[in-house]
């Protein structure tokens, strides 16, 4: 199921895009907003795939509420003006439906988020050292041995890979994560996983990866660190 939010300041537009998703065998109504700014609020709290957004709202209009997002779901806009079109799909909106529109015209829209959606992360194998990331709008191909450490950051997660100034900001959970991991990543906080071959030192409760990262080891996690260092520790 594709969880979507409908958002829209006029109620009987906003009740008519409820009533199209709820229509959609793939499509969950997962909250509806009357403002964009009452949509930033429900995103701090719920996690939707996908959302349905007016354009033309007070206070913040859809086209800046989707710009000033970190990590936007897929977009498809809904407006009387046809002429917001090219700048909607200058940020990506996967369709941009003209009001008034019918039904037909929705489904379109649907049948285009669920083709965006229908690529899965792939789980590396014991001969795949790959996987693929989905990012914004694209799928992004990752070599597992680049990958530094992974970061949660609330339902989204950032992987920092080597060579790269930015991390990968994708829509994933830390278990799904840790089990498409090999055995050289190791969970060492409810926050980060680390691929163990990149630990540069171990001082105290925090490892260093490098001169400007200090990750910390959580309570729950230290017995098992602590028994991957004493198999790899020389010395008295």
């Amino acid at each position: 199921m594709i969880r979507c939010l409908a958002i829209d300041d006029e109620p009987l537009a906003l009740q008519q895009i409820a009533a199209y998703i709820n229509k959609v065998p793939f499509l969950e109504l997962a909250g509806q907003c009357q403002s964009a700014l009452e949509a930033r609020q429900f995103l701090t709290e719920d996690r939707v795939d996908a959302i349905f957004c007016d354009i033309n709202m007070p206070d913040l209009n859809g086209m800046d509420f989707v710009k000033s997002l970190t990590a936007p779901p897929l977009v498809v806009f809904t407006t009387a003006y046809s002429e917001y079109a090219i700048e909607g799909f200058k940020v990506n909106a996967v369709d941009y439906l003209l009001k008034p529109f019918g039904m037909q015209d929705f489904m379109r829209a649907a049948n285009r988020l669920q083709e965006r959606l229908s690529v899965p992360v792939t789980a590396p194998t014991e001969t795949d050292d790959t996987l693929f990331l989905k990012t914004d709008y694209r799928i992004i191909k990752v070599s597992i041995p680049n990958i530094r450490y992974v970061e949660a950051m609330s339902e989204y997660l950032k992987v920092w890979i080597e060579g790269e100034a930015k991390p990968i900001i994708t829509l994933l959970s830390m278990k799904k994560m840790e089990e498409r991991l090999p055995s050289n990543f190791m969970r060492i906080h409810r926050s980060y996983i680390i691929n163990l071959d990149k630990i540069q030192e171990v001082n105290k409760n925090r490892v260093i990866m490098d001169a400007d990262t200090y990750l910390p080891i959580g309570d729950l996690y230290k017995e098992a660190f602590q028994t991957y260092l004493d198999k790899k520790f020389l010395g008295k």
